[in-house]
């Protein structure tokens, strides 16, 4: 990953199409037109991510309300600098979909993005600032709800740019303003503890 890296930054990658014809960097996004490296996720994470973009997926599939993307999908967010952000999970309503093929980024944010955080996200305050300056991101760039998931302390964090953010404990429930009669059970979301 390291020598991708390495060609990434000698031809200089600074908008999307340049990201998208780069091929396999591993991990990544571009941010400001500043491309930046991502660790590969841990298991835990994988498989909150997972256990999300499942539940989320059989609603979404099952009422025809649009589509749920997953692994790492990007997000075409801003242009001059360009900015292509990678969601956990993300759904796109049905009305906003493109019509055919779309073998690049999608365009725009999507209505609802979930982002599993890892260890290193909360490990200290300018971890956490990253964190919360990529939700800003997305919201400023029209998604309308952003669910910051916490396997470590089984808690999301809903933030909409309308009524700000709400925590909700693992023994509690949420339903979406965002994805119509999604209703979440929170340890639903989580591995059960050995």
């Amino acid at each position: 990953m390291a020598s991708g890296f390495a060609a990434a930054q000698a031809v200089g990658i600074a908008t999307a199409e340049e990201l998208l014809a780069a091929g396999d960097l591993g991990p990544c996004e571009l941010v400001g037109g500043t491309l930046v490296m991502m660790s590969p996720a841990g298991f835990e994470h994988g498989v909150v991510t997972q256990r999300i973009a499942a539940f989320l997926h059989a609603h979404v599939a099952a009422r025809k309300l649009g589509v749920v993307t997953a692994a790492e999908t990007g997000f075409l967010l801003a242009r001059s600098p360009d900015t292509v952000r990678a969601a956990d999970v993300a759904f796109v309503a049905q009305q906003r979909l493109p019509r055919g093929r779309t073998v690049g980024f999608f365009e725009g944010a999507p209505d609802l993005e979930v982002e599993v955080l890892s260890p290193s996200e909360l490990r200290d305050e300018a971890s956490r600032a990253r964190a919360a300056d990529k939700v800003a991101c997305w919201l400023a760039a029209g998604c309308l709800e952003v669910w910051s998931v916490d396997p470590g302390s089984r808690t999301v964090t809903v933030h909409t740019a309308r009524h700000g953010s709400t925590r909700v404990s693992e023994a509690g429930s949420y339903v979406s303003t965002t994805v119509p009669g999604l209703s979440v059970t929170l340890a639903d979301l989580f591995p059960a503890n050995p």
